[in-house]
């Protein structure tokens, strides 16, 4: 199996069944994971920020740093791959912790998870499944071949989301 690896505001997009789509690491960062089972491709995505509003120069350069650019360029990308706006997307969410704010004090976790939901739901998308929140740092794989996704995190093993 090919592994193509997601960094902090990128996305992936594959049709390819040996590939795995990973990215490392989730901390407050949210990953947005889509399956085209009709057209057997998925997409990843790794937000870091949930407004694009912030900073709109590092929005027009790395685009999926951001909630809001991030999930219109995932789906745009989806569409080279065959999905058709208004079709079957299968969406899972990970991510949204709070690991270096113990006093909740900025709370880009919650942002985070609440920018995606807006994003999502202007779609007219939702997750069918999530593991989002908490205090612990996830690592997401998604493969094609068996629709698959698989999270990971230190002291906590694998699980399936």
């Amino acid at each position: 199996m090919n592994i193509v690896y997601v960094g902090v505001g990128d996305y992936a997009t594959s049709k390819n069944p040996k590939e795995i789509v990973k990215t490392l690491a989730l901390g407050s960062c949210v990953a947005i994971v889509v399956l085209d089972p009709v057209n057997r491709a998925i997409g990843l995505l790794h937000v870091a920020l949930p407004e694009s509003s912030i900073n709109k120069k590092r929005a027009l350069e790395k685009p999926g740093m951001f909630a809001d650019t991030g999930i219109n360029t995932l789906l745009e990308e989806m569409k080279k791959a065959g999905y058709q706006m208004g079709g079957r997307l299968i969406v899972k969410l990970a991510g949204g912790a709070s690991i270096m704010d113990p006093n909740n004090t900025f709370n880009i976790g919650k942002r985070n998870i609440l920018a995606v939901r807006k994003c999502l739901w202007h779609y007219k998308l939702g997750a069918v499944s999530e593991d989002i929140g908490g205090t612990i740092s996830r690592s997401v794989s998604v493969n094609l071949k068996t629709g698959k996704v698989i999270l990971s995190s230190p002291g906590r093993g694998d699980w399936e989301l």
